[in-house]
């Protein structure tokens, strides 16, 4: 198999999606996942930036219990960083700016930076900083961490796997990427409008893109 241990890692790191999947010979319940270049024995110990303009984070929750609904912030910042021999040391924190947030909506975009949703004037990041990695195979890790957002702070685990590594050939600096996916009830951060019809349960999927510094 491609990828070792580390790929655990950090990918989580921020808190997007794509896990572009496809229907494959298993029928609906079988996932094709995309890969990238390199392996996780390509990365290098050090310590990366986030690469804000391809890193993202997408929100989905159910709309009226008759079909998913998504939206995607940008603009992240922070570090990782990452030992591929002592991943258990690694240190990663991520922040992004709530007014960022984008829709199919230009009127829901609106509301959801207002007080009635995210305050994003009262809040204007959420961010999430990683406190263990556990590796969960040759390609994939658990994150666990804290995960601010509203103005509430709550553990959060994301679940994530190393997708790529390869000097980027525009920047030329060494870069990793993952994707990542969590699962948070906004209730809990005091994001509570219109549950259940717009659900409490929201799904968060991250393209994660690193550069070493």
């Amino acid at each position: 198999m491609r990828r070792s241990p580390i790929a655990l890692v950090l990918a989580a790191a921020v808190l997007a999606a794509p896990v572009i999947a496809q229907p494959g010979p298993g029928g609906a319940g079988h996932m094709e996942m995309l890969h990238g270049f390199g392996t996780p024995a390509a990365v290098k110990a050090g310590t990366y930036a986030v690469e804000p303009a391809h890193t993202q984070v997408t929100f989905s929750v159910s709309h009226m219990g008759i079909s998913p609904f998504a939206g995607t912030f940008s603009g992240a910042s922070g570090t990782m960083a990452l030992d591929p021999a002592n991943l258990a040391a690694t240190k990663l924190s991520v922040t992004i700016p709530i007014a960022s947030v984008q829709t199919t909506s230009s009127k829901l975009s609106e509301e959801l930076v207002s007080a009635d949703w995210l305050d994003a004037a009262r809040f204007p990041t959420a961010s999430f900083t990683a406190t263990k990695v556990t590796p969960l195979g040759p390609e994939a890790a658990s994150i666990e961490g804290t995960l601010t957002l509203h103005g509430v702070s709550k553990p959060v685990t994301i679940m994530a796997r190393f997708f790529g590594a390869a000097q980027n050939p525009m920047s030329k600096k060494d870069s990793i990427g993952f994707l990542a996916r969590a699962q948070i009830k906004r209730s809990d951060f005091g994001v509570a409008k219109y549950v259940p019809l717009v659900s409490d349960e929201t799904v968060l999927v991250i393209n994660a893109a690193f550069e070493k510094q």
